[in-house]
């Protein structure tokens, strides 16, 4: 087992962390995070200008290709400055890759290259307000079959970036009678603009301009050829993705916590109390070893759950715990990053703060830290518990 990068690997993360710190060095992502409902168009249009977009796309399409690996220190190194901003880039790449893997192959030759140009945005509308991690068995937005296409009424929430993307990738209930809530479900891609759809802002603490979204849905129609795969299997299509979703999670609270050091190291450099250096300071030293080695454990279960996804290798409790650890730590980091810049971490003109404000939504989404927990001890084999 080689977690090492290849030449071409280690020369595309120079390539990025280059970029981050002439594009999007940290204060500028400050800049951009501190606009709540504003979304940063000139941040998308900055990874579209350098192909961020085309990458983890088929080249047939218009895409750059690139294995899950590559995929995976794009959003480490994306994140080392923008923390949860790195999103604006990832929920169109997840959608996409959806797109390419189960879309109609006429809507592939339309969306996929335009995806990958930056041109168009996907939003995920799977959450709904009843729901939150029982998302199946609180399912209320159905889908009516119609001459030509669907009709669909209902309600999400957390849709992020829904309000300036052109489409949602929507899941909807499609056979209410069917005999496991699983079999039931399709995912559509809907227009947006779309007659019947409404779609609101809701303020929160991290990650403010990316905007999450509540969606409302009333007899919108979609036509048959915006299904994406097979219908009533939509749920088991979602499931050959989830992998990826989380590992791109594990892979933005690894760059979290590579900025979150790169800051706690300045700052114990910059900084003198009593008479000397506060990186003397046997206590502080110990909260940077932790975080060093808090890293270490978030790197090495990230970039396995990535080499076994890349290797076709069943993935689903590595990547599970990859998302556990990382964001678990990365939160603990971030928490004592603020101890040790004292009030400065309090101050929005600091990043710490604005870590630790994004950080914490990992353990919760995209499956909560609890539910995690659940799925690898049920794979030693301890009963079903939700």
């Amino acid at each position: 087992m080689d977690f090492g990068f290849t030449d071409e690997q280690e020369q595309f993360r120079d390539m990025v962390h280059t970029w981050v710190e002439r594009e999007v060095p940290k204060e500028k992502a400050r800049d951009f995070e501190a606009q709540e409902f504003e979304y940063p168009f000139e941040l998308w249009d900055k990874m579209s200008a350098a192909g961020f977009h085309a990458i983890g796309l088929p080249e047939e399409h218009g895409g750059q290709g690139g294995d899950v690996v590559t995929q995976m220190i794009l959003a480490r190194e994306l994140a080392r400055s923008l923390a949860g901003l790195t999103w604006i880039w990832g929920i169109s790449s997840f959608c996409a890759k959806s797109a390419a893997l189960f879309a109609p192959e006429e809507l592939k030759k339309e969306l996929i290259p335009k995806l990958a140009a930056g041109d168009i945005r996907i939003a995920i509308s799977l959450t709904e307000p009843s729901g939150g991690t029982d998302v199946l068995g609180q399912m209320k937005t159905s889908a009516t079959k119609v001459d030509g296409g669907w009709r669909i009424s209902g309600q999400k929430i957390w849709s992020t970036a829904a309000h300036v993307s052109q489409y949602l990738m929507l899941v909807a209930r499609t056979d209410p009678n069917a005999a496991k809530a699983a079999r039931g479900v399709t995912i559509f891609l809907v227009p947006n603009p779309s007659e019947g759809i409404e779609i609101r802002q809701i303020p929160k603490v991290g990650m403010r301009s990316v905007g999450s979204c509540e969606v409302f849905l009333d007899d919108v129609f979609v036509p048959d050829t915006h299904v994406v795969g097979e219908v009533n299997q939509g749920w088991y299509q979602m499931l050959q993705t989830l992998n990826n979703e989380r590992i791109m999670v594990a892979a933005l609270c690894t760059g979290i916590l590579d900025g979150v050091i790169e800051d706690a190291v300045d700052y114990l450099g910059q900084r003198s109390a009593f008479g000397k250096p506060i990186g003397q300071f046997q206590v502080l030293q110990h909260y940077l070893a932790d975080m060093v080695m808090w890293r270490k454990q978030a790197e090495l279960v990230t970039y396995e759950a990535a080499w076994r996804q890349q290797k076709g290798l069943p993935c689903g409790v590595e990547s599970t715990m990859a998302k556990v650890i990382a964001s678990e730590h990365a939160g603990k980091a971030a928490d004592l990053g603020i101890q040790m810049l004292g009030g400065m971490g309090y101050a929005l003109e600091t990043n710490m703060q604005r870590y630790w404000r994004d950080v914490r939504l990992y353990r919760i989404g995209p499956i909560t830290s609890e539910m995690a927990r659940n799925v690898v001890a049920e794979s030693y084999g301890m009963p079903r518990s939700f």
